[in-house]
């Protein structure tokens, strides 16, 4: 089969690496953009992820018969309605289903109409507009905790929780009056109450009938350890029986994934790849603090080198509508994923450094890297290219062995200035 998977990062290279791995029979994969890392295993294509048109050209003229997308801005941008007028298979929701990640607002009133127990929230149209919901103080007095999210797409950088009002009446400013994220993405903003918990990542295919569920996860987004300093894309993830309870992860089942489902088929949104649901474990139960329509970074590497079945045929069953024939079947162990950061990360990550280590980290059978922000110079000497440069993914039968051997393999990884957290995992 040739396969096309959209997008450039360490996500990306996982799947790669997934869909060679995991299949009996040996498929030509190619990736676009893609990084130096992917072109190891797949052939990269010099494509955005974006540019909608082209890509599906490219899928008609090389006869691709599936296409995975990595990240929610092709969906966003209408990939899948795209290929789908061109009755090419692709696994991922439409853009109007993608509005789950693309539109905070439209995500909250979702799960309002659907029953889907999330945090209380208000939406404003306007800064004027969100400052006075804060001001009727609907979340508590001026000294409350309180939640302030771009509506649209922001990389990461659209969510602020602010310990007082006078730090969201700030967030406000910066979003909504001086462009923090663009002038798109916040438009309008979400504001909610704050949560408190232990957060989990329940994620799961559908075909838009039926679900098979991944592994719970737990990411890391604070660039320190201890979560302080700025929030990142992630700095590590971890699978393991600790992150959720059997009894807490059959609740979330029977009052989270199966009511999205309903809800979908209720509203005749054409959702076909994964959903993502960022989950706070509450004294009174989980509680939804996002979706994402595709699997995170990097929850995706620790979960898919955990997988025993073939992720080819979970994706082409997925795509053609035909997921009750498919099978996931996970090893027993647990997982965790390393990211390894370069210098100036979240903020301004400076890029060219030159990378020691990688064949001596590689040495392990045991461990995987993932290129997320890679390229490979005249000589063939690989360099940092990203603000996340890699992720050092392993399994384990527990999840500290898994973490050590994380370790051992990033200790033998070096460059000016990079940086990684040591405690991925010690917070569940």
């Amino acid at each position: 089969m040739k396969i096309l998977v959209v997008g450039s990062g360490g996500r990306e290279h996982a799947l790669c690496w997934s869909l060679a791995q995991t299949s009996d029979t040996r498929h030509t994969i190619f990736c676009t953009p893609g990084n130096d890392g992917i072109a190891q295993i797949a052939r990269t294509v010099a494509l955005g992820a974006t540019d909608v048109k082209s890509l599906a050209r490219f899928a008609e003229d090389e006869r691709i018969e599936l296409t995975v997308v990595g990240g929610e801005a092709s969906l966003a941008a209408g990939l899948a309605d795209e290929f789908a007028a061109r009755g090419l298979a692709v696994a991922g929701p439409n853009a109007r289903a993608a509005q789950l990640e693309s539109s905070k607002a439209f995500a909250k009133d979702f799960m309002a109409r659907h029953g889907i127990p999330t945090a209380r929230y208000r939406v404003a149209e306007g800064a004027n507009d969100a400052r006075e919901i804060l001001r009727r103080g609907e979340f508590g007095d001026g000294e409350a905790p309180v939640v302030v999210k771009a509506d649209g797409l922001a990389a990461g950088k659209g969510v602020v929780v602010a310990r007082d009002r006078a730090e969201a009446e700030g967030a406000i400013s910066e979003l909504m009056e001086e462009g923090k994220v663009g002038d798109e993405a916040a438009r309008r903003v979400v504001i909610e109450e704050a949560l408190t918990g232990r957060e989990a990542s329940l994620l799961f295919w559908t075909d838009g009938k039926d679900y098979l569920l991944m592994p719970p996860a737990r990411d890391h987004k604070r660039v320190g350890e201890g979560d302080a300093g700025a929030n990142t894309g992630g700095m590590g993830a971890i699978t393991s029986p600790d992150v959720l309870d059997a009894e807490t992860h059959a609740r979330c089942v029977r009052e989270i994934v199966e009511p999205t489902l309903a809800g979908l088929d209720a509203e005749r949104l054409d959702f076909r790849g994964v959903v993502f649901v960022g989950l706070m474990l509450t004294p009174d139960g989980a509680r939804v603090l996002e979706y994402n329509v595709r699997f995170g970074d990097p929850e995706a590497q620790a979960i898919l080198v955990r997988l025993r079945s073939d992720l080819c045929a979970i994706f082409y069953s997925v795509a053609r509508g035909r997921l009750g024939e498919a099978r996931a079947d996970w090893t027993d162990d647990s997982s965790a994923c390393v990211v390894l950061a370069s210098r100036g990360y979240p903020e301004k990550p400076v890029t060219g450094d030159s990378i020691a280590g990688l064949d001596a980290a590689s040495a392990d059978p045991r461990v995987q890297i993932f290129h997320a922000g890679t390229k490979r110079d005249a000589g063939g000497a690989w360099l940092t290219a990203g603000g996340r440069v890699l992720g050092v993914t392993s399994t384990g039968a527990t999840l500290g062995e898994a973490l050590a051997r994380c370790y051992a393999a990033a200790s033998r990884i070096s460059w000016e200035g990079m940086h990684y957290r040591r405690d991925i995992g010690k917070f569940l």
